[in-house]
Order: C-alpha cells, then structure tokens, then sequence
C-alpha cells in the first residue's frame, strides 16, 4: 500500500518484513561483503547489468531501506546515504562538478558547509560563487558556461530566512543548472523537490534520527532534472566515464528511471571516497524516523511558545524565528514550509558577546552542545564554535554576529523549556 502521509511513510516505505524470519523490524546486515551465486552474476553486477549488493561501501540491505524510505519522504526516486552529513553535501558537489568548474551558492550557510566550500573545494579545483538569495537573481548572474549548480539551505543556519526555492530552481531550469538543496533543518515541514530542487541533500544526524547518537547524511535524487538536454554542462554523466569502463550514466541506467545522477554517485563517488554509513547507523536512523512526523510537529510548535516569550524579555533585542518576520521573509515560509515554522530559534541579548556567553553557562536543563535537531533543546554560541573559521566578514555575511546565540529547541515540556531560558536570562 503507497501513501503520500508522511505519518505512514516513515514507518512503512521500503520494508514490510524480513523474506526469511518474517522480522518486522528491519535486520541489522552487519556484513562487509555478499556470496555471489555464481562467476556470471558476479560478473553481471560489476558491470551493472543485475543490481545487487557487493560490498557495504557501497551498498547494503539496511541502509537501502534507510535509502528507500527517505527518498518516498522527500518525493524522490532514489536516495543514497553517506557517512556524515558534510560527505553528502561533498559527494553532491563533485558528483557533477570537477576542476575547473563552479558553482553557485547561497551566503546563507552553516559554517562548516562555508569553510569545506571556500577551502578544502578550492584544493579540487572547484571554485564557490557565493550570492545573497535575498535576491534571486544573483545566481543569474553568477552563472556561466562552468556553473555545474546551485547550492542552498532551505532554513539557513542562523539566519532561518527561507531559500527562495521555486525562484531559483526556476532560474537554474532556464539556464540548464540544477538546484541542491539543504533540507537538514526543515523535514516534512518542506519539500524542496515540489518546489523545483533537483537534488535534496541531509545530514540524517540531526532531526531525521532525533537521538543524537549517531552521525550520518543522505543524497535524495529528485528525477526531474533533464541532464541529457543539457549534456554539455554534464559531461560526467553524458560522456564516457572513463572511472567505470566508459558508461555513459545517462545511457546506462535509462531502463531504470530517472536515476543517473544517484548511480554515478553511487558507483564512483561512494565507491572511490569510501564515505559509507555504517549499517548500525542505518538502523538507528529508521528507528528515528518512525518517530519524525511527530517530534517535529511537537518541535515546531514549542518553538513558536519560545520565540514568543523572547520577543518579549527585556533584556533580549532581537529575536529570529519564520514567526515574527515580515515582508519577503514572511513569504517565502508562507510558501515553502507547511505544518511548522521550524525549530531553530536566533536571538541577541542586549549585553553582546560576555551576556550570550553567561546566558549559556546558566543553563540546566538545555544542553550547550554543537548540534541541532535533538528530541533535546539545545544552545550554542556560533561565533567561537560552528562559525569560528569564518573571518568577521564572512560570519556576518552568514547571519553570525558576536553575541548572536542560537536554540534548537527540543520536545521538552514547554513550561520547563521557558523555564530554564528565563532562570538563564535572569542571571545575566
């Protein structure tokens, strides 16, 4: 039975029992390798005429379901899950972006993401075209016959102002450029696909497991990029990969679907990186899911109660939550995001840099850790830790000012989440 709820899709895609002992709950396949059934079906998997599992780096039942479920949650047709988060964002990348080409990416960025753009890709021969999406156009004209794609956040860590998604995704269709998508912090509540993204990107440790025990990220294929109409920005998927026997990926998997960006990744990327998740990762991440539509309903709606009460201290001067902006900003939640506002909440205290720095330290019950997306609440001060490779400029740029302190707010009580903020707050 297919269903388009996200309620059923979390604990029902890609898995009914177990063929063998009937399990209902999907098996840990804590293997390395598979017995092939002969040397022609080897044979025939290496050359990609069967599909199968080989090794685990490349492929394995557990984490397929994780894949599966994903994909179906998103409204994609295939997934691949990497071992971080920042290994799907790289893998991404270079799936289709090599030495000499470029891309084009939102200001508005987690810091890490920023640093592995500006830095470590430029060693790749890759350069980042950094534009403010406040105004679309920008990736307009920052694109040229090199630009690969687009690159964006849909709640961009700190300054949660919503990715103009259809605005851009329509841009880069005109131009035959691909728009990925970060869509970390905003699970059910956004799905980029139906706004025109090509590819959905996650870091799975955040809101998808919710537990915060294991670390982990996912690449989601949208199947609706034409990537043969516009071969000549693909080579690497129009051309012959000389890195697995000359195929040509969008030839070679076409009896299969839409899905030569998600292979490719798949078999060179995946397979020459080494960035696999770990089968017992999977596992905990499926367990997380069946949980997800619920705990982001509960996330979003304390966070609304938190922004709410902020906004009103006295000692706070600006409070940044999709709730209380206005204009362009209000807009664009209005039209991307759908049963909640998000759970990440920014705001200033009037003392800078020292009051954020106190407030933080008199927390109880929040934890002061370099996360979001637990079923915890949890604080941080991203100026001298997720954004402290950032020069000034490009922290301000980012949305990260000196006394900026940013929430993730958990699935606490309510009254206990305000609580200890207002204890905190009292101590400054």
């Amino acid at each position: 039975m297919k269903s388009k709820h996200p309620e059923t899709i979390a604990l029902h895609a890609g898995w009914r029992k177990d063929a063998t002992q009937n399990s209902v709950v999907v098996p840990i396949h804590q293997t390395t390798s598979y017995e092939f059934d002969s040397t022609e079906h080897a044979a025939n998997l290496f050359s990609l005429s069967d599909f199968g599992n080989i090794y685990t780096r490349i492929m394995n039942p557990t984490t397929a379901v994780l894949e599966e479920r994903l994909a179906a949650l998103e409204g994609g047709v295939a997934g691949l899950a990497m071992s971080s988060g920042q290994a799907a964002e790289l893998v991404a990348i270079t799936n289709i972006c090599h030495a000499g080409d470029n891309f084009v990416s939102s200001t508005n960025l987690y810091g890490g993401t920023w640093n592995m753009f500006q830095n470590t890709l430029s060693t790749f021969g890759i350069e980042v075209r950094y534009v403010n999406p406040d105004n679309p156009e920008a990736f307009r004209e920052a694109t040229d016959e090199r630009t690969r794609c687009y690159f964006a956040e849909t709640l961009p860590n700190p300054k949660l102002e919503v990715f103009p998604i259809k605005e851009v995704a329509e841009i880069g269709r005109s131009l035959g450029v691909p728009l990925i998508v970060d869509n970390t912090a905003a699970p059910i509540i956004c799905k980029p696909i139906e706004h025109g993204a090509a590819i959905v990107v996650h870091s799975t440790t955040k809101y998808i497991g919710g537990h915060g025990t294991s670390i982990g990220g996912i690449i989601i294929d949208g199947g609706n990029f034409d990537w043969e109409k516009h071969g000549e920005r693909f080579p690497m998927l129009t051309q012959p990969d000389p890195s697995y026997h000359g195929a040509v990926w969008t030839d070679a998997v076409k009896p299969l679907g839409p899905i030569a960006y998600i292979i490719k990744a798949r078999v060179t990327q995946l397979r020459d990186m080494g960035t696999a998740m770990s089968p017992f990762n999977a596992f905990m991440f499926i367990q997380g899911m069946e949980t997800l539509p619920l705990r982001i309903r509960a996330h979003c709606e304390n966070a609304e109660k938190v922004a709410k009460y902020l906004n009103g201290h006295k000692d706070v001067t600006k409070v940044i939550h999709p709730s209380l902006m206005t204009g362009e900003a209000k807009r664009r939640a209005k039209e991307h995001l759908n049963g909640g506002l998000g759970a990440l909440i920014g705001f200033e205290l009037a003392g800078g840099k020292e009051a954020g720095s106190k407030f933080i330290d008199s927390l109880k019950l929040l934890y002061h850790v370099a996360n979001i997306g637990d079923t915890r609440s949890l604080a941080i001060h991203p100026a001298s830790t997720t954004h402290q490779q950032l020069n000034p400029d490009e922290q301000l740029q980012a949305g990260v000012t000196p006394g900026y302190v940013r929430l993730s707010i958990g699935i606490e009580h309510i009254d206990d989440i305000i609580s200890d903020l207002d204890q905190a707050l009292k101590s400054i």
